[in-house]
This record gives structure tokens, sequence and C-alpha cells, in this order.
């Protein structure tokens, strides 16, 4: 196929420039065309090794003064078959000079790439060192503040690198800052000079081995908090100015790392790799978390919370932090080989959490946690048009950030459990010691560690593996009773593929007064049960131990059996795994949503367990608002928030009320609740036992605006006078807008956002779209609908992995009508050469709006 497909060659001309001719290839030429081709990739992992970059940066006070560097990049290279292909994303004129082995030396420019020719190329030591000025795509830059993030292939956008995660390397790192300015990278800070007066230059020490995408560094007004932990030093560093807020929180935050930390030592059986530990909680921030090795990135709003949080989002937080330490050890000292793998440090990272936060949260049910955090997620995804398998095939790199979703972070922790029960849990240990061990500082596969277990079992792991990992879906499963006992079956999510996923099925079989436990295992397209009861049960619930996966269809007795009687399951997994039945037999149309959203309003005042409030809060908003008729909604508000308000009255904690208030904020809609939302902001009234803080009067702010007070914008003005934090005060300015009442200043708002510059802040972005498509604005915003899904691929192209569907979700689950599903699906006919992956991610964040828009 090489010998047939044309290439790009480009030649420098007298004036420097260079001109592209097409011309035909070569068996030997090498694709580099724009990102970075499997191809490329595979041909310098054969022949580069000992990969070593030292970079300098000058780093500005002004965000708007250009950020310029060298690095030199020294390495073995066993072939001069090739050009020397590097990777950088910035317009030719940023390449200001390049010398190689000390001398300078022509060049070429392709889209994405720096070309050196064959010619001056030799076989061993080679040092090639470039000068060139960055571009803030992943810099992050702030007026008094910044940070790179560079997964997945961002590296390229700051620096010219080898942008693939198999040319592992030790970075080093020399940055010239503003002297007021704090700084921290992945290696410890060796040296600090001050002779140069405004500006300090700061020396790091050279990393471990590591992939471009986990090289990081900060610099900025930036405070800091250290403490040992089991004669380990930790440093965090911050911007939050409320000091109780640090204060409540810093003690909570060095535990939870050293246990996480204590936990995966022993577990993995190799002491932490990567030296130093520290970590950055930045405002804002795109992601919950970012593993670089020792300088972890978090939300800081993730790691500081307030008085209200509730043990779900105690644990959360701790869930965060484990799965942040857990890379250290899976994608960061084992890494994969290339992104279609990428799904392996996640599912371990996620794998490991799980386990982690159970010493720290003895009261906590984890059974229950685990299938909160992960089912309902990875359901969101496999019951849509858009269903992706968890191991994608990729091309090219420059695509990375469109594999990752729900399935990876969700669905695969589940199949890796499924994988633990099925092999058993020492087994997957000892499978997963000798992987780290064999690849560690290095890159491995999927097959490399399957390989290893196969080895450690009789299972076949292989067949096993084609129905969970690499194909999309979920199996749909009955459970049918018979004269004599019970029928499971499965079948394929479409009729196209006769897929059978191996898994134990357990059941819940209610009878008169009381549950019995029955387990099947299933295999192939049925299996049976026999049943010794006296006749049929009133309701069989299958998959009740939260482990089993799929579309378990519930038939007509059970639906109506499990809305009347749920507190009759005793096990909070039981409860749980039954909402979410019921939830799914609304969305397919099997269950009127008004019975679903009476149900959870019956229930919550006997339902003892936290986390399943939450859980019953978020079926409660979600049917609220997509699946109510307007006139339903405005029905039912005065009951839903009768009982909303006694149930926060009742709870007898702070985190349970601050779950009740948060939800009042969301559904009210009476002018009554209204007005009483609206004294409490004005510290007029207060809620006894639930704290108020900062962000949280910013909520109620926002909440208030959207419904259309009278004075809103004075409302509005009054809050921006009381937030004392510069970074909620920044973001809260750059949202204001959608709250206008004037169409047109909405309009504007949304219009900015076809500027890459203005999109920079992705989660302020998110944030203002939501309010602008938000369900009492989704009639008047739907004009927006088409043009925003036409920014789509430009997103894609210049934002960070999750924006594009982050994105398409904010400006999709406000609506439920006819007419907006209408505009999507007319944006797919118009649009077949939609790239497949984020059409994937459309039908994905779309498939709520098509199921709500068909029940009318």
């Amino acid at each position: 196929m090489m010998s047939r497909t044309p290439r790009v060659r480009l030649h420098r001309t007298a004036a420097g420039l260079a001109v592209a001719t097409l011309v035909a290839c070569e068996p030997a030429t090498v694709d580099f065309s724009p990102g970075v081709p499997l191809e490329l990739a595979e041909y310098r992992a054969g022949t580069i090794t000992d990969l070593h970059y030292a970079l300098d940066l000058v780093i500005p006070e002004s965000r708007v003064a250009p950020v310029t560097g060298t690095v030199t990049i020294s390495f073995n290279l066993s072939s001069r078959q090739q050009p020397l292909i590097l990777d950088f994303r910035a317009p030719a004129e940023q390449v200001r000079a390049v010398r190689l082995n000390g001398e300078p030396v022509d060049f070429d420019i392709a889209t994405d790439h720096i070309l050196i020719p064959r010619e001056r190329l030799q076989r061993g030591a080679q040092a090639v060192a470039i000068e060139f000025t960055s571009s803030d795509d992943a810099l992050n830059r702030q007026d008094d503040f910044f940070y790179a993030l560079f997964v997945p292939d961002r590296a390229s956008t700051a620096f010219p690198v080898f942008e693939q995660p198999d040319l592992k390397a030790r970075f080093a790192l020399t940055m010239t800052v503003p002297a007021a300015w704090s700084a921290l990278s992945n290696g410890a800070l060796l040296e600090r000079d001050s002779t140069a007066g405004s500006h300090h230059r700061l020396r790091f020490a050279e990393t471990e081995p590591i992939s471009t995408y986990l090289f990081a560094f900060a610099a900025g007004d930036l405070r800091t908090e250290t403490e040992e932990r089991d004669g380990r030093t930790y440093t965090m560093y911050h911007r939050e100015t409320d000091t109780a807020r640090v204060a409540r929180n810093r003690d909570a935050i060095f535990d939870l790392h050293a246990i996480a930390l204590q936990w995966l030592e022993e577990y993995t059986g190799i002491p932490y790799p990567f030296g130093k530990f520290d970590f950055l909680a930045v405002p804002a921030f795109q992601f919950g978390g970012m593993e670089h090795p020792g300088a972890i990135w978090y939300r800081a709003e993730s790691l500081f919370l307030d008085p209200t949080a509730g043990r779900a989002q105690e644990l959360g937080r701790a869930s965060l932090i484990a799965h942040e330490t857990a890379h250290m050890w899976f994608g960061d000292l084992v890494t994969m080989r290339w992104f279609n793998d990428v799904w392996m440090k996640e599912v371990f990272a996620n794998f490991m959490a799980a386990k982690i936060a159970g010493p720290a949260f003895p009261d906590i049910n984890l059974d229950l946690r685990f299938f909160q955090a992960h089912h309902p997620a990875a359901y969101g995804v496999d019951r849509t048009a858009g269903a992706n398998p968890i191991r994608q095939e990729l091309e090219n790199l420059r695509e990375a950030g469109s594999l990752y979703g729900a399935i990876i972070y969700q669905k695969a922790p589940v199949v890796m459990r499924q994988l633990e029960q099925l092999v058993g849990d020492s087994t997957l240990q000892e499978g997963l010691r000798r992987y780290l061990s064999e690849f560690q500082f290095s890159n491995a596969t999927w097959t490399d560690l399957i390989v290893i277990l196969d080895e450690l079992t009789e299972t076949d792991l292989s067949a096993w593996s084609q129905a969970w990992v690499q194909e999309p879906g979920r199996p749909r499963i009955t459970a049918t009773w018979a004269d004599s006992g019970i029928i499971v079956r499965q079948q394929g999510p479409d009729s196209t593929r006769a897929l059978r996923w191996h898994q134990p099925i357990v059941l819940a079989l209610g009878m008169a007064d009381s549950v019995a436990l029955a387990r099947v295992d299933l295999r192939g397209p049925e299996a049976f049960l026999p049943w010794p009861g006296a006749g049929r049960p009133d309701f069989i619930l299958p998959g009740a131990d939260g482990v089993g996966y799929g579309r378990f269809i519930l038939d007509s007795a059970s639906r109506r059996q499990l809305l009347a009687r749920m507190p009759m399951l005793e096990d909070p997994v039981h409860r749980a795994v039954a909402w979410q039945g019921l939830q799914e037999e609304m969305l397919d149309g099997r269950l009127p949503p008004r019975h679903l959203l009476d149900a959870a309003l019956r229930a919550m005042p006997a339902e003892p367990e936290e986390l399943l409030v939450s859980q019953l809060l978020g079926v409660l908003r979600g049917t609220y608002w997509r699946f109510l008729e307007s006139a339903e909604r405005l029905a039912v508000a005065p009951e839903v928030e009768r009982v909303l308000w006694q149930e926060l009255e009742r709870a007898p904690t702070a985190g349970r009320k601050g779950a009740y208030f948060g939800a009042i904020q969301a559904v009210t809609l009476t002018e009554a609740g209204v007005a009483r939302l609206e004294r409490i902001w004005r510290r007029a009234e207060t809620v006894p036992g639930l704290p108020l803080t900062e962000p949280q009067f910013i909520g109620l702010a926002e909440a208030l605006a959207i419904r259309g007070v009278p004075n809103a914008r004075a409302m509005l003005d009054a809050q921006e006078g009381r937030i004392t934090n510069p970074d909620r005060l920044a973001r809260f300015r750059f949202v204001r807008p959608a709250f206008d009442e004037d169409p047109a200043v909405r309009d504007s708002l949304f219009g900015s956002f076809q500027s890459v510059e203005q999109r920079r802040r992705e989660s302020w972005v998110l944030d203002a779209m939501g309010v602008l498509h938000h369900p009492l604005r989704a009639e008047a915003m739907r004009h927006q609908i088409g043009p925003a899904l036409e920014l789509v691929e430009p997103i894609q192209q210049t934002g960070d992995i999750f924006f594009p569907l982050r994105w398409m979700n904010a400006l999709l689950d406000g609506h439920r009508s006819p007419e907006a599903a209408a505009i999507v699906r007319g944006f797919l006919a118009e649009h077949p050469d939609f790239p497949p992956r984020l059409r994937g991610k459309l039908l994905q964040a779309a498939d709520g709006l098509f199921r709500a828009a068909e029940m009318q």
C-alpha cells in the first residue's frame, strides 16, 4: 500500500520558504502528513533511542507577549534512510534557527513538522538544537499564572518534539519567569538564579523517562502548602485566597495522597518511581486531574470542598486523588505504546481508585459507589447510536483526543472488575506486578498484558476480550419466568453481531415479604436457572449485584412491583440497580416519565442511604427538565419543591442538606420558591444547618437570574461586588452575559466563541453554553444549535480532549423539542463527511434529545 500512496515532499526555495510538490511515493518514504501518522510513529520508534530534551523557556510577564525558547534534542539514530521528522504545530516563521550537531543545517517545514534532510544525518549520537517561538495553544496563560497541558498530542504546539508516547525521554527544563512567580515541573527545583533582576532563571532536575504528554510545568502567583507523611514531603501549589477554605481541606488532601501512595506501593510491589511529589490546584481546570509525574494538576474545586459537601463529594475527591496517584504506575511508569490503548491507563487508575477509597471511607458502601460511579455513565454512551468499543483503532495521533469518554473511564473499570472475578484477585495482582516490572519506564500494549495473564489462568481471555474490549455496545438481557425456573437470555445490541458476553448474572427475586438472590453463569445465548420456590416471583431484577453489565429489561410485572415496593429491597446496591433499571425503561419508552418522577419523590423520605439520595435527585432532575412537558412540569413543581424542602429540613448532616439545596436551586419554578431563594441570596433568610460560602452564593445569583427575577442585572451587579476571589470573579464576569435578559447580548456572547482566543477557558465557555441553552431558554436559543454544531470540528482541532463532547452536551442537554432534534438530524444528513468519531460523539450527546422528542 505504501508504494501506491502519494506523499507531500517539501523543498526549500532560495528565499528560504517551503513549497510543496505531490510526488509518487517510493516504498521507503515515510508518511509525514499533518499530525503524527501511525506509520511515522512506528518508523521513529524503530530508529530513535536514548532520547533527551534540554528545554530553555523565557516566559514574559505579559500574557500577550510571546514565549520563546531553545530546545536541544539528543538521541541515538540507527538509520539515515529517511529525513529526520520532528513535530512542531506552529507557523513556519516561529522556527527561528536549527542546528545539527552544533552546525547550522538546512531544514524544511511541512504542516506540523520540521524536516532535516537525511543527507545531513549520521548514525549514532545526534543533537538537534532549535530556536523557536511557542504558540499559546497548550500553555493556558492568564494574567498572573500559566500551566502547560500537553495530553494527548499538544507538546508539539509549545516546542519541537517527537510527539508519540513510545518515544520516552528525559526532560531537563530551565525557565525564566517574573521574579515574583513560583514555578513547578516534573523534576525538583535545583537552582533559582535571581541575578537578572525583574526575572529569575529556574533550573529543574532532569526527569525519569516519560512520554511527551506527561511533561509539565507551571508558574505564576502561586501559594504553597507543604506537609510530610510517612517520611515523604508533599507540596501543594494553589491560588485559593480563602484561607479558611484551604485550612478546612488541607489535612484531608495530604492524608488522601499518602494513603493512596502507600496502598499502591504495597499492591504493585514497586516503590513510588518519580522522586518528589508535588501537585497544583488549578481554578476551573479542564479536567478533574492530570497525572504528570511529580507535578499532578487538579481542578481546584475538586480539592477544596465546601462545608456542605456530603460524603459522596468527599469520596469523589478521594477517588480523584487515588486515580491520579495510581497513574504514577499505570500510565506513567508503564505507558501505552500507542493511544489506541489509552484506555489501559485510565481503566487501571479508576479500578485502583475504587479499591483505594475503602480504607479512608469505612462508612461508605463501596459496591454501591462503584456501581453509581461507573454503570450509569457507561450506559449513557452504550445505549446510543454513537457507542464505541473500549479499544479503538487510531491511524493518526491528531485524533487521539476523540478516543476519550465514558467508555474508557466508566465501562472499562466494570470490565476489569469482571476480569478480576474471572481470573481471581490474586492472579490479577500477580499479572499486574509482572506487567509493571517487565515494562517499567517503557511501553506496553493490551496484548502484552493478556499474554502475561494467559500464563496464569486457563480461561480463554482472547474470546472474553473480543466481546468486552473490542466491540461496542452492551448485551440486552432478559430474565423470563418459566414453569420450573427462570430463563436468562442475552442478545447483541443489534441483529448484525452475534456476540456473547461472558459474565455472571445475579438476580434479585421478590417474594411476598422477602427477596432471594440467585446467580447464573451466562456464557451462551441463554441459561436456565431452576427455581424451587412456590410459584412465580413478584419481580425479577437481573444484574442486582451492581457488577453485571447490560440493558437488563424488566417485564411489566417487575416494573410495577419495583415502583411500588422499592423499600423492600434492603440492600442499597439492589435499590441502585433497580432505580437505574427503571430509568432505562423510561428512556426506552416503556415507563411514563411522570411515573418515574412520582416514584422517586415517594422514595426520598424513606431512603436512608446518602449515596442513593444523590442518585434519586439525579433521576428527579433529569426527568423533570428533559422528559416532562412544560405544563406538566409546572403542575408538579409545587410538590417537587415541597418534598425537597421537607427533606432538607429533616436531613441530619450539612452534606445531605447541601445535596437537597442544590436540587432545590436547580428545579425551583414556583413564585414562592423563587422568592425564598432570593431571600436566602440577600441573606434575609438562612437555612439552619446549611453554611453557604462564596461559590454557593454565586450559584444562587445565577439561578435567580436565569429565572428572570425583577432587577436581575442589579442583583448580578451586587453579586459581582461581593466576590473576593480573583479567579471566581474573572469567571463570573465572563459568564455573566449568558444570563442577560436581552437576547442580543446572549447572541453576542455566543458569537464571540467563534474566536479561538475566546474559547481558551473551556470550563467558562461550557458554563456559559449551559446557561444559554438552559431548558428555560431553550426555545429562544434554538437558532444557535446549527452554528454551534458547525464549531465542533474547529473546537476539536484547537481544544482539549473533552471539549468537543462537553460543548455538544452543554448545547443540547437543555433541549427536548422535536424541532431541536430535527436540527441535529439535519446537520448529520447535510454533513456526510463529518469525522466519524465526532459523529459518534454527537450521537451520544443528542441521544437524550432524540428520546425526549420521540416521546412527544
